[in-house]
């Protein structure tokens, strides 16, 4: 405890003694970057915000007990008090004339995509939403995959979704924001639908859906580089997309595809993440059976220039518990899987920060 005749710190100091904590994204400090906010002095306790770029920051913890630690080692303060903020941010493109009217209070929006169907898109993106919540942030889930919609299969959700004057209310389920065509259908009963409709739909989920303040909304994109997907690609205020495919080369070759497919519209393309890369049996837990092949994403990642974003193993277990709308980073947190799925979404809110301070 500091003796009550210690002389006051003062602000100079304080931001001095927090000079040494550096972003490992921006390699600069954070009273540099200006994070350090409203430094009060009372006596000996200090009180300031340290204002992140977005409050699923994967380091932000540490961030927290560093400068509290450092602070607190000063002559003079008994107490320091770190309050952790986000900035709020606009999406890149969210502001132009023709996108102004889609996903008001919408911070960032995510596609996750494939150049095909059946390598787990959708569970990876369920996953990665429920691991920015996790992180702290305010997240949506918007399923565009008309023709094969899953979403309330994977949260466990289902009904019809309610209205407020001419907006729908999106569903709830999992501490996320929910929508998708199966909430409109029957279980049973085919969608079919042509080009103009389903465009017509895509608009509907942007444009009429109240989801009110989000930090990342993720759209679960159609798999394929089809009507749907430009339409998506062409009109959302997509602020990047993540690509994910399996080690195979026949999903490779499509996960090219959907690449190139955000790239002529210039969505920026965070990056390649390889799902079903591997399975460890339960009574060798230091074997890795790479069961389609072994490098695909990192070598295609590496040809096309992009960030690799890392490799999800198989486990029985995602599926079981999927089928019963317990994803895996809910049910089985700590888990080989749920822990990947945490490093993407760390990966996924650096490389956003980094591309919103260009």
């Amino acid at each position: 405890m500091t003796p009550p005749d210690s002389p006051a710190v003062s602000e100079a100091q304080v931001l001095d003694a927090l000079r040494p904590i550096v972003d490992p994204d921006f390699r600069r400090n954070i009273v540099e970057l200006g994070f350090v906010k409203n430094v009060a002095i009372d006596g000996g306790r200090v009180s300031f915000d340290i204002e992140l770029t977005t409050p699923a920051c994967p380091i932000k913890e540490e961030f927290q007990r560093d400068a509290k630690a450092r602070v607190e080692e000063l002559d003079g303060v008994s107490e320091a008090i770190v309050t952790m903020t986000a900035q709020e941010r606009t999406a890149p493109g969210a502001l132009e004339a023709e996108r102004e009217d889609m996903l008001p209070g919408v911070q960032r929006v995510i596609a996750v995509a494939s150049g095909k169907g059946g390598v787990g898109k959708s569970t990876a993106a369920i996953n990665l939403a429920l691991a920015l919540h996790q992180a702290g942030a305010r997240v949506g889930v918007m399923d565009c995959d008309v023709y094969g919609p899953s979403l309330p299969l994977l949260t466990g959700t289902g009904g019809r979704p309610g209205t407020e004057g001419k907006k729908i209310l999106p569903m709830e389920g999992l501490g996320l924001k929910l929508m998708s065509i199966g909430y409109f259908t029957d279980d049973d009963s085919p969608v079919i639908w042509r080009g103009p409709m389903v465009h017509g739909l895509i608009r509907q989920f942007l444009t009429d859906v109240l989801w009110e303040e989000l930090d990342y909304l993720i759209v679960d994109m159609p798999p394929g580089t089809g009507d749907a997907a430009l339409t998506l690609t062409q009109n959302a205020p997509l602020s990047g997309a993540v690509i994910v495919t399996t080690a195979n080369d026949l999903s490779l070759i499509d996960a090219r595809k959907g690449l190139e497919m955000f790239r002529k519209v210039d969505v920026p393309v965070l990056g390649i993440v390889e799902n079903m890369s591997y399975f460890v049996p339960p009574d060798l837990p230091d074997r890795k059976y790479y069961i389609f092949g072994q490098g695909g994403g990192k070598r295609v990642a590496d040809e096309l220039g992009i960030d690799f974003l890392g490799e999800i193993p198989i486990d029985p277990t995602v599926v079981e518990e999927g089928d019963l709308g317990r994803p895996i980073v809910m049910s089985h947190p700590g888990s080989p899987v749920a822990n990947a799925y945490e490093n993407l979404a760390g990966q996924v809110t650096r490389t956003l920060a980094m591309l919103e301070a260009r």
